[in-house]
Order: structure tokens, then C-alpha cells, then sequence
């Protein structure tokens, strides 16, 4: 994989740092500026603390010598609140924030919510949907001639042509509903960096087309590229096959060079190799098209091979180029030490922001995630690069907040990040890394070329806990169970020490059929984890259970293999207080699933075999009551389920029986009308990416009877 250059080697900064980044005139006037380099928009409430977008992006610039600016949550029926900062020199960044503020404002089931995590007070309704379309068409209107970079994990996840589940729709390139000048994929940190100082220099953004991990729209491919036309359902074939002399080949209408199906395109060329996709209008009315889009750019992830894509978007080209190189040790240390307050801005008053609460006492420790759940949007979002601090660095941090976060008591709450245990876990062999093309490192099982040493990370477990004034260390991010038994040792010392009664992990389903749709270990796996963990646990003297995560009406589940689940959960003694439904985010292989009723996950043809989907309000609510097979309220669907299904000797009242034949007063037919409106049962919500964004996941409660 290619070097890139420290993020950190730019210009100094000239000033001392901003005791919070200013979010009003008078703030701007008392640190003497007359006027921001770049003003950052989102849409959540301004916390200067590295679990935040907009503090970890504006400190990293601020850090450059740039002057940065925040406007959080604006009022966005009118320009006025995009002009609070007056007209940035550089540009405008737009984020909706830590979450899509689609999954942020509707369940599963499309019901608004009435709260919001990174609202302060909780409150629901202080963003718009698709924040980051209205928030860049405000900003236009207030400064028409500033650029607009749109990133974040909204406008991450929207970069091509995409289906929307809240309107059952493909949707084109955000760049086209925003009307961004350039999108920044992923993790912006590095791209961000770069784009802010050759701005600076006086280079127009129009002109900056280089820069990995970013999107922008032009009219052709430029005469000195080679085009690989994959717009039918003949997929780029290997690396490096044999030269085919009967391949044809064209030329583009400004020179460049087109090849048709072919399959030998060099390692030395693949810098200036673009793969054409399939066009918005063609994957908006052939979902075959669509999957074979998806499979495509999940191939295309890999920064250390990965080529630059191409979709056309009516006479215009949505141009990606490769992902961004991800951050060094050094370049994570230097980020996360950055001088941020660690706290809401004061013009929250006491408020409480729940995300904040979450996270108040929390370290991450890594980014990334090569697990590659399809459900999932944290690789597509991050890579599957494990970027990790050093163990002296994170060190560093915990006595930080032991010594300046108000209210600590000695617990540290999470020491993580997308996952609990992928910290310094790569590939044995950096070549091997830079030439793989698989979606994950652990499915259908663990790579022999994976690393799975666990012991830089028990050895960090154990230095944090030895810190004066630290009296416990949690781990609150999920545990990659399967890597975990590779090492138990690491079970060990997380069953013993860091393990608060509960832990969370998440095999979400039992099933062959939608486990393999997800990517996920079977169920042999979790047994052999909840063997380890209960053995230590009781080694320990403590009594402790796991809390395992299951999800409702994904791609490939069968309402038998949710009733088999069902079954499961209460063999195991498990009743769930909090459910969680697929949510087809943007860009997710389960999406295109989904939406085509094929698997991406092999060579997409018109024959493949189709995937079975749960879809319609009525039975992906059945399969949410199977989870919550205890629940008086959801009996009567579940008897009517177990009839049609030809299972009735399930209904009645013995042990092995799943629900009983008497229906409790004021439960059950017209209890749903009686719950208040814009209010849901409760569900996990899915995964967005971000190991930033705390609160993405509301646990699913379990208990043992």
C-alpha cells in the first residue's frame, strides 16, 4: 500500500488552540478573527470531544493554522443561522452528523422518533431528513460563491447511486442533490486536510481530482485513462489473468482508452484505470444491475488495489476515486491528543446530550473494522483497515479524563471502538493485505493470514486498570466472539476484569440461511465463547451473562428461522427488552439484497439464485414478535403465524411450547392503536459506521429467568 503524508507535516499552528471552536460573531471577535478560513455544519449539537465529528475534523484543522468555525444544528428553514460566522475564505463543510439523519429520525418500521441522542435534552426534531441536502442548499443560498464539501457518514453512504429505504427508491449521487462541489468519503481527516490547504494556496476546487476518498462530477474520463466498461452483469475479472488477444477494446470520444469485457488491465496501469458502473437510470430500473454495482464497489475497497469507479449520471459523471490511505499510529496519537475540552459547548447550559452521556468516560482505541457484516456500515464507511493508537497514547488519555472531565468517579466506561478486539490485528503479510479482494478477514472463517494476537491488547487492558485513580475498566463495544476464542486468554481477562455483569456480543441469528447472507460465524462459535466466558466468570467468583444481539426480517430469514430462533431464546432463557429490525442502510450489501433479491456477495448473473427477503410491514412486525415471543402484546400474530405455518402444537401453555392459548385482558388486537403515536418498541439501531458516533447501538437487553 502506498505511503501518504502525515497529516500533521502541513503548516503548525500559529495560534494557541480556540478554548472551543467559535459558533457565534462575539465568540470569533474574542479570539481577535474577523472572518473564518472554513465554518463546519452539522447537525448535531457542538461537543468538543474526539467522539465527534465536527470537533475531531475542525481541532485536526485548527492544528493546521486554519481558523474553523462550528454551526450545530441550525435552523434550516432559512439561510440567517448560515450566516452567524459570516462567509467562510474557504469553504463550507456539511455534515448531518455522527448519524444518518434518516436512521436518526425513523425506526425500522419508517415511525419518526421522538427522541434524538445528539440533541441536548434528547429532543427529537432539530434536524431535518436528509440533513446534509437542506443544510448545503442553505448554505448556497446564504453565500452563493463559497464551495460546499459535503462528507460525514450521510453523505459517505449516498456517494453513488443508492437505494433509499424510506422511499423504496434508487436514489442518484448526493453530490447532485446537495449540489456539493466535492464529497469526502470515509474516515476525512487526510482528505480533509488536503483539500483545505490547496484551497489555501489558491488552487479551485474544481481543479482538485487527485485527492483519495473523494467524489466530485465531471463530464468525461480524461484522454490518458483506460476505461473498464462494466456495465452489463459481466463483472472485472482477476488481477492479473492471462492476456487475452481477442478482447476488443475502443476508444472514448475524447481518446481515452475503452475496454470492452476485458480482462488485463496491469497492476502498473491501475492508477489511471477507471471502472465504469452501471448508470443511475439503469440500476434505477434493473435491480440486477443494481447488485452487480454493489458487488463491484465492495471489491473496489481495498485502498492498497483498489481502482477508481465511474457512474453516469444523465450527461454528467459521478467520478469515485480510491479510498483514503488509512492513518498510522502516529497520525491516530496525534489526532486523538489534539487539545479538545471534552464537554458540550457552553452554550448548551446543563442540558444533558444523551450521546455525550454515553461517551463521557469512554476511549477510543481503534478504527475500522474487517469483520464485514453485510448488514453493517462500518467498512464501507472506514475500511476494513484496523487503524490503531499506541498503548501509550491511550494511556495518556485515560489520565486526561480521570483529571479533567467533571464528574469521573475512576470508571472508565468503553475502551474500543467499531468492535472491542480488533486492536492491532492486520494481516500477517502487508503484500498479501495490499492484493486481497475478500469482503471480510473472518468469513465463512478466520484468514490464516489474519494476526490474531490478542496480547497488545491485554496487555494494554491491564496498564489501564493499574493507573492511580482508576478503579475499573469496561469494555462497552462488541466483542468480535469469534476472534475472541482464538485467544482465551483475552476471554480470560475480559470475564475477570473488564466485565460490569453484562456482556454484549451479537450473533444475530442462529440459522445458516441468514447468517451466511450476513457474514457472520455459526452458532458453534458463540457456544464455544459462552463456554470460555462462563468458565472464567466462575473462576472469578462473579456471576455474569452474556446479552446477545439478534436481528428481525434481514435478507435470507425465513419465518421458520424465526421461529426456530424463538424457540432458541427460550430454551437459552433469554427474553429481549429491545429488538432490532434490518434496516437497509444506503450502500450495504443486505440493501442490495433487498432491494434485488440477489447476493452480491457472488458473481451477480441473471440466473443467480434469489434471495429470500422479508419485506412489508406486516411480516417483518412478525418477525420482531418472535423475538419478543414473551410479550402478551404480540401472541395473537404469533398464534396466527404458528397456525399458517402448520406448527399449532406450539400453542398452549406446556414448557416446550412457545406461547399460550389464553390472551390476557387489554393485551393483544388494538393494543397497537393504543400506543402513543410516533413512538415504537424499541430496537437496536443499526449500525452507521462511525466509531464516533455514540448511541448508534441502543442495547438489546436480555435476561436470564
Amino acid at each position: 500500500m502506498q505511503a501518504a503524508r502525515n497529516i500533521f507535516s502541513y503548516a503548525s499552528q500559529s495560534a494557541p488552540p480556540a478554548p472551543f471552536l467559535p459558533t457565534n460573531a462575539a465568540e470569533m471577535a474574542a479570539l481577535g478573527w474577523d472572518a473564518c478560513d472554513i465554518v463546519i455544519v452539522t447537525g448535531d449539537a457542538y461537543v468538543d470531544h474526539p467522539s465527534f465529528g465536527m470537533a475531531i475534523v475542525g481541532r485536526c484543522l485548527e492544528a493546521q493554522g486554519f481558523r474553523v468555525g462550528i454551526i450545530a444544528q441550525p435552523r434550516w428553514q432559512q439561510p440567517d443561522d448560515f450566516r452567524v460566522l459570516g462567509r467562510p475564505r474557504l469553504f463550507f463543510g456539511i455534515t448531518a452528523g455522527n448519524m444518518d439523519s434518516m436512521v436518526n429520525r425513523y425506526t425500522a418500521d419508517r415511525r419518526i422518533r421522538s427522541d434524538d441522542a445528539y440533541t441536548p435534552g434528547g429532543v427529537g426534531g432539530y434536524r431535518p431528513d436528509r440533513s446534509v441536502i437542506v443544510y448545503a442548499q442553505r448554505a448556497r443560498e446564504a453565500f452563493g460563491d463559497v464551495p460546499i464539501v459535503i462528507g460525514g457518514i450521510e453523505a459517505s453512504l449516498r456517494r453513488i447511486a443508492h437505494f433509499d429505504y424510506w422511499s423504496e427508491k434508487v436514489r442518484r449521487s448526493i453530490l447532485f442533490d446537495a449540489k456539493a462541489d466535492l464529497l469526502v468519503y470515509g474516515n476525512g481527516e487526510r482528505q480533509v486536510v488536503e483539500i483545505a490547504h490547496r484551497l489555501d494556496a489558491g488552487q479551485r476546487l474544481a481543479d482538485i481530482t487527485d485527492i483519495r476518498g473523494t467524489a466530485f462530477m465531471r463530464r468525461a474520463v480524461p484522454p490518458d485513462w483506460t476505461e473498464i466498461d462494466s456495465t452489463n452483469i459481466d463483472e472485472p475479472g482477476p488481477l492479473n489473468p492471462p492476456v487475452d488477444p481477442y478482447a476488443t477494446a475502443a476508444t472514448g470520444a475524447l481518446g481515452h482508452r475503452v475496454v470492452r469485457f476485458a480482462r488485463h488491465v496491469r497492476n502498473s496501469d491501475r492508477g489511471r484505470t477507471v471502472i465504469r458502473l452501471p448508470a443511475y437510470r439503469d440500476v434505477l430500473e434493473d435491480p440486477v444491475l443494481y447488485a452487480h454495482a454493489s458487488r463491484i464497489l465492495h471489491l473496489e475497497s481495498n485502498p492498497g488495489n483498489a481502482r477508481s469507479l465511474v457512474q453516469r449520471h444523465g450527461d454528467v459523471d459521478v467520478w469515485l476515486n480510491p479510498p483514503p490511505i488509512p492513518l498510522t499510529t502516529q497520525e491516530m496519537d496525534a489526532l486523538y491528543e489534539l487539545p479538545y475540552q471534552r464537554r458540550p459547548h457552553p452554550s448548551h447550559g446543563q442540558a444533558k446530550i444523551p450521546a455525550y452521556e454515553m461517551i463521557r468516560f469512554s476511549i477510543a482505541i481503534q478504527r475500522g473494522c474487517f469483520g464485514g457484516c453485510t448488514f453493517c456500515s462500518i467498512t464501507e464507511h472506514e475500511g476494513r483497515i484496523i487503524q490503531s493508537r499506541s498503548e501509550k497514547s491511550v494511556l495518556r488519555e485515560i489520565e486526561k479524563v480521570r483529571d479533567s472531565v467533571p464528574g469521573f468517579t475512576g470508571v472508565i466506561s468503553d475502551l474500543g471502538g467499531p468492535t472491542a478486539n480488533m486492536y492491532r490485528l492486520a494481516c500477517k503479510s502487508r503484500s498479501i493485505e495490499s492484493a486481497c479482494r475478500r469482503p471480510s478477514c473472518v468469513f465463512p472463517g478466520i484468514c490464516p493470514n489474519l494476526n490474531t494476537d490478542h496480547a497488545p491488547l491485554i496487555r494494554l487492558y491491564r496498564k489501564a486498570r493499574e493507573l492511580p485513580g482508576i478503579k475499573k475498566v469496561l469494555i462497552a463495544s462488541g466483542v468480535r466472539y469469534d476472534l475472541a476464542i482464538e485467544s482465551p486468554d483475552y476471554v480470560k481477562e475480559l470475564a475477570q476484569h473488564h466485565t460490569g455483569g453484562y456482556l454484549k456480543i451479537a450473533p444475530e441469528a442462529i440459522a445458516d440461511g441468514p447468517l451466511s447472507m450476513m457474514m457472520k460465524p455459526g452458532v458453534g462459535t458463540y457456544y464455544k465463547f459462552r463456554e470460555l466466558f462462563d468458565r472464567y466468570s466462575k473462576e472469578a467468583g462473579k456471576e455474569q451473562y452474556l446479552i446477545p444481539y439478534f436481528i428481525a426480517a434481514h435478507p435470507g430469514t425465513s419465518d421458520e428461522d424465526m421461529l426456530n430462533l424463538a424457540l432458541w431464546l427460550k430454551e437459552q432463557g433469554y427474553r429481549a427488552d429491545q429488538v432490532q429490525a434490518f434496516l437497509p442502510s444506503p450502500m450495504a450489501t443486505a440493501t442490495a439484497m433487498y432491494y434485488s433479491g440477489r447476493n452480491p456477495l457472488r458473481r451477480i448473473t441473471r440466473d443467480s439464485a434469489r434471495v429470500r427477503v422479508p419485506k412489508g410491514l406486516k411480516i417483518r412486525r412478525l418477525h420482531k414478535a418472535f423475538l419478543r415471543y414473551h410479550d402478551a402484546e404480540n401472541w395473537p400474530a404469533l398464534r396466527e403465524a404458528l397456525r399458517r405455518m402448520g406448527r399449532a402444537d406450539l400453542i398452549g401453555n406446556a414448557r416446550h411450547q412457545l406461547v399460550p392459548a389464553y390472551q390476557p385482558a387489554g393485551t393483544g388486537a388494538g393494543a397497537e392503536g393504543r400506543r402513543r403515536p410516533g413512538r415504537s418498541l424499541p430496537f437496536r439501531t443499526q449500525h452507521t459506521g462511525l466509531p464516533d458516533a455514540p448511541g448508534r447501538n441502543r442495547s438489546l437487553r436480555g435476561r436470564k429467568r
